[in-house]
């Protein structure tokens, strides 16, 4: 199986590339700073689980790739909340984005307690 195929991955995916298309309309004097986090850290949410799952051999190595992943997500749900303070992200917009990330967060979880069940 590959990563790919992970629902936490392609939850993580989709809520990336919602956050990418949003975040293309946040004003350019946040370029570096809100929009550049908001998107590092929602990607990173990916790039953590393919790397663990790659990693999978290896129990510790797996778990703390996760770890590293679900922080990223917890870290994309403070961005979340800062552009919705900005007003740069509408209330039902945060909401989804905010149920869609805690369901990957509990996924990533999943993953953490049953490693055996994904080749570990």
């Amino acid at each position: 199986m590959s990563f790919e195929k992970l629902l936490a991955y392609q939850k993580g995916f989709e809520v990336a590339m919602h956050i990418f298309n949003l975040s293309k309309s946040f004003p350019k004097e946040e370029k570096f700073s809100l929009t550049d986090q908001i998107r590092r850290s929602s990607r990173s949410v990916c790039a953590n689980l393919a790397e663990a799952y790659r990693k999978r051999r290896y129990e510790k190595h797996f778990i703390s790739k996760l770890t590293d992943s679900d922080a990223e997500n917890s870290e994309t749900q403070v961005w979340i909340n800062f552009a919705t303070a900005c007003e740069y992200m509408t209330l039902s917009e945060k909401d989804k984005l905010i149920q869609e990330t805690e369901e990957i967060g509990k996924l990533i979880q999943y993953m953490i307690n049953n490693p055996g069940k994904f080749g570990v």
